[in-house]
């Protein structure tokens, strides 16, 4: 429990990710960081109010968590160190200090696909949403998404009426629902799903988190669906997040005459999948078995292979990348990366070329 006391009062302090933890923990011990002075916090680094974050109002939002942590069997803290942390977001650029999770912590560790679009859509929109997240998470896939108005509530909805399970990641704390219309939502996919935060769970929402979070639910996913999207939407954020991390990107076509699908028409126009039913997203991944999963003691040893694949496939991207930095990045040895590459290339998914491998499109 002190362990955990330690991780909550660094995660007070904003601008502390996992990989700025990692980095910080080479040099000073987790427990001695956070009984230093702020004055050689701010030697080391940190900024004045960061400084007084950790020594002045840690404690009270510390006590907090852990009392919400105390209150249901239901509520999780999952540390950057903690086993049960996701693979794919820890391979991210700014993997968030731990998570708040209201649910099932191991829905982290099943493929997942997100799911984003318009706040206003269209009722088109809507039933694509609906109808691609049902068929997908019968399929297997665990939807993905932010429980904002729109195309998020209508694919988290899609889920759970097809009897699948969803993840909605929020910007803000899990005390909280926003917007408050989606109350019975997010109860439902607390029940059938996890509701997960990287905030402290009193804390209110705020716009500028919401692109933070953003990059949670693109990090945790292997794939990036965008169904309907202005110009100027927020969606188009989580949409080059995906793109910079080398996972897929698919975009749903509309009317040429529609603003919101705009920006769907762009990102084609920029390289992501074309798609107007769950197959062509579905012919993607055929070389692996529906129930692959990131991140997982349960497999049999026949899967393991498959394992290291769907690691690897998501850090191999449209630029030639050497075999020991695709390793470095799904955190696979060397070894155990070239087999599971010779299995990807057998089956068309990447293709060895000059300085390492690149990845292989659908025409």
């Amino acid at each position: 429990m002190e362990e955990l006391r330690n991780w909550l009062a660094l995660a007070t302090v904003h601008g502390q990710d996992g990989l700025k933890f990692q980095r910080l923990s080479e040099r000073i011990p987790l427990a001695e960081l956070v009984k230093l002075p702020a004055s050689t916090l701010r030697n080391i680094g940190f900024t004045e109010r960061q400084a007084y974050l950790l020594t002045q109002e840690a404690q009270p939002k510390v006590a907090h968590a852990l009392n919400w942590l105390a209150q249901s069997d239901s509520h999780h803290i999952i540390t950057y160190q903690d086993p049960r942390y996701p693979a794919l977001l820890k391979q991210t650029k700014q993997p968030p200090l731990l998570l708040f999770v209201k649910g099932e912590p191991q829905l982290l560790a099943q493929q997942q696909l997100a799911m984003v679009g318009s706040r206003t859509p269209t009722p088109t929109g809507r039933k694509v949403a609906q109808s691609f997240a049902a068929e997908l998470s019968q399929q297997g896939y665990v939807i993905t998404s932010g429980m904002a108005r729109g195309i998020d509530s209508e694919s988290h909805k899609g889920a759970l009426q097809a009897g699948g399970l969803t993840i909605a990641v929020l910007g803000h704390g899990l005390e909280q629902v926003y917007p408050a219309s989606n109350k019975a939502l997010a109860q439902e996919i607390a029940e059938q799903g996890a509701l997960v935060s990287e905030y402290f769970p009193d804390i209110q929402a705020r716009a500028e988190w919401f692109p933070q979070r953003n990059r949670i639910v693109v990090g945790l996913s292997i794939g990036t669906i965008v169904v309907e999207a202005g110009l100027k939407s927020g969606t188009l954020i989580s949409a080059n997040l995906a793109a910079e991390y080398s996972r897929d990107v698919f975009a749903v076509p509309g009317s040429v005459y529609s603003p919101q699908s705009a920006g769907c028409h762009q990102l084609i126009q920029q390289g992501a999948k074309l798609v107007t039913c769950v197959a062509d997203i579905l012919e993607e991944w055929s070389f692996f078995s529906k129930s692959c999963l990131i991140n997982t003691t349960e497999q049999e040893k026949s899967q393991q292979t498959d394992l290291f694949a769907c690691q690897l496939l998501a850090n191999v991207g449209d630029e030639v990348t050497a075999v020991d930095l695709i390793a470095q990045r799904a955190g696979l040895a060397i070894a155990d990366a070239n087999i599971a590459l010779l299995q990807l290339e057998l089956a068309g998914e990447v293709a060895a070329v000059p300085g390492g491998y690149i990845r292989v499109r659908s025409a």
